[in-house]
C-alpha cells in the first residue's frame, strides 16, 4: 500500500499525517487526528453528517481523500468555537432547539456558517437550499431553520455594533 507524507491546516493549525492513497477525510479527521466532531454517516454522501470546509467550500469529507487536502486548509465543527465561547450557529442551535439526536448537527452547523459566510441575510428558501445536502432524521427541520436565522440576526448585531464603536 502507497503512503504520502501529507500537511493540512486545520482550524488554522498545520497538521502533519503519513496517510494511505485510499484514506478519506474524514477518517483522517476522526482516526487520525481525534476530531470526532465530524461524523460519520452513510459513506454514500447522501446525509451530509461528514460535512466539513475545505478552502472555505463545504464537502463531504467521506468523498475526499485525505491526500486532496494535502497543502489546503480545512474548517471542522469544532472550529466554530472561539476562546471558550460558542459560535452564533452553536448558540443559534442550542436557542432555537435545532437538534434532537445530534448527529446530523455538526455537518448541519458547517452547512449553515458556510452559507452565513457568503450571504449574512439569508432568506428562508435559501437556508432550506444551503442545507438540502444535509439529511435529518429527528427535527423535520423547521426548528433548524430558525437557529440558522437566530445565528445570522445576532452575526449581523454584533457587525453593526462593531461598526458603529
Amino acid at each position: 500500500m502507497s503512503t504520502h507524507k501529507i500537511k493540512v491546516k486545520i482550524q488554522g493549525v498545520e497538521r502533519e499525517a503519513e496517510v494511505e492513497s485510499r484514506l478519506l477525510l474524514v477518517h483522517l479527521l476522526r482516526e487520525s487526528l481525534s476530531m470526532t466532531g465530524t461524523h460519520i454517516g452513510c459513506d454514500t454522501t447522501h446525509c451530509g453528517a461528514c460535512t466539513v470546509l475545505l478552502d472555505g467550500q463545504p464537502v463531504k469529507s467521506c468523498t475526499v481523500l485525505a491526500v486532496q487536502a494535502d497543502g489546503r486548509e480545512v474548517m471542522t465543527v469544532e472550529g466554530l468555537e472561539q476562546e471558550g465561547k460558542l459560535h452564533p450557529i452553536q448558540d443559534g442551535f442550542w436557542q432555537e432547539h435545532g437538534l434532537q439526536c445530534g448527529f446530523c448537527t455538526p455537518g448541519m452547523m458547517i452547512a449553515s456558517y458556510a452559507l452565513l459566510q457568503r450571504n449574512p441575510d439569508p432568506s428562508e428558501l435559501e437556508i432550506r437550499q444551503a442545507i438540502s445536502g444535509n439529511l435529518c432524521r429527528c427535527t423535520g427541520y423547521v426548528n433548524i431553520v430558525k437557529a440558522v436565522q437566530h445565528a445570522a440576526a445576532a452575526l449581523r448585531a454584533t457587525k453593526e455594533r462593531s461598526t458603529a464603536a
